[in-house]
């Protein structure tokens, strides 16, 4: 579970990482929970906790930690502080050839890095605007943005990087009026394809429980859950 973490962390990285303690203090500058989010490093104490939240405050991020497995006690003194759970996370993951027993049409999906200002567009609208344009940015090669097709009319955008032989896919997003055609089979399998020709063994994506037919679609690819994770905040 914790090298699912570690690619988390390279393929959708922080601005900036600053320790509090035995915490992680990520930066995220508007790219979302997951580059905001304080980690345990190692056993904590209470002042850790404290730490953290001094260390967010600077940051003018809110109160965030991410619970991951092995986090009950951490999770436990966030709950007598009054902090929610907020966005409980399934973690899919797959081996390449399982999404490769099946190709994407020819020319319903293109790899192109960096995305063009279409693309942009389309994920502006799913509300990933250029805070999280910035996250991709960031991460570090092999990576690249797929652009779905159908009907000769863009259909999606997705974003994929690989990190130690495994790639994993974020910012998935399907033009509303192109949904339930099969487009974002055609893109993850596309970047299956493009993730198998830099490397990747397996194929991995975080989806929050809540997001039923997110969830529907990458278990119908044969994706297993093999863990999760949810964040507190205040």
């Amino acid at each position: 579970m914790s090298d699912l973490f570690d690619v988390t962390d390279a393929t959708w990285p922080a601005a900036a990482v600053h320790k509090a303690g035995a915490f992680r203090i990520r930066e995220g500058r508007g790219g979302g929970q997951r580059v905001s989010a304080a980690t345990a490093r190692h056993s904590w104490t209470k002042a850790d906790i404290d730490r953290a939240e001094t260390v967010q405050q600077q940051l003018c991020q809110p109160a965030l930690f991410m619970i991951r497995p092995g986090d009950e006690a951490l999770d436990a003194e966030l709950s007598k502080r009054g902090y929610a759970v907020k966005d409980p996370v399934n973690l899919y993951v797959t081996s390449i050839p399982t999404l490769l027993n099946d190709v994407a049409p020819p020319l319903s999906a293109f790899v192109l890095w960096p995305p063009l200002a279409i693309m942009r567009d389309i994920w502006a609208e799913g509300g990933i605007g250029p805070d999280r344009i910035a996250v991709m940015e960031r991460a570090a090669q092999p990576k690249t943005a797929i652009l779905g097709r159908i009907n000769d009319r863009v259909s999606g955008v997705a974003f994929v990087a690989v990190h130690d032989s495994v790639a994993m896919l974020h910012a998935l997003h399907v033009v509303p009026e192109q949904r339930r055609h099969g487009a974002a089979v055609r893109i993850v399998r596309r970047a299956a394809e493009w993730a198998h020709g830099h490397g990747a063994k397996s194929f991995a994506v975080l989806v929050t429980c809540a997001n039923l037919p997110a969830n529907a679609l990458y278990a119908s690819l044969g994706m297993e859950v093999v863990g999760q994770y949810h964040y507190r905040t205040k």
